[in-house]
């Protein structure tokens, strides 16, 4: 036999309503504090990783070039000598 009782189950659709109003808050400050921080980080001049990336492609390219150069001199003032 099932005993129904209103109290237990006003108490329990609250508790459930509750959690959901809850979970929502939770949701929603989840979405200002990502959208606040999108916002500090693009009023900072962050590079992106490609834009990194690149730089470094070619700042190794010119440091390949510079030591290339700094060989041929070499040769040449041996030449010279």
């Amino acid at each position: 036999m099932q005993s129904k009782n209103k109290f237990f189950d006003d108490l329990s659709q609250l508790m459930t309503n509750a959690m959901g109003v809850a979970q929502g808050a939770k949701d929603e400050a989840q979405t200002a504090m990502s959208s606040m921080m999108d916002r500090w980080l693009a009023d900072r001049d962050f590079v992106t990783r490609e834009e990194f990336d690149a730089v470094r492609a070619m700042a190794q390219k010119a440091r390949e070039e510079n030591d290339a150069l700094a060989a041929r001199l070499a040769a040449l003032e041996a030449e010279k000598k």
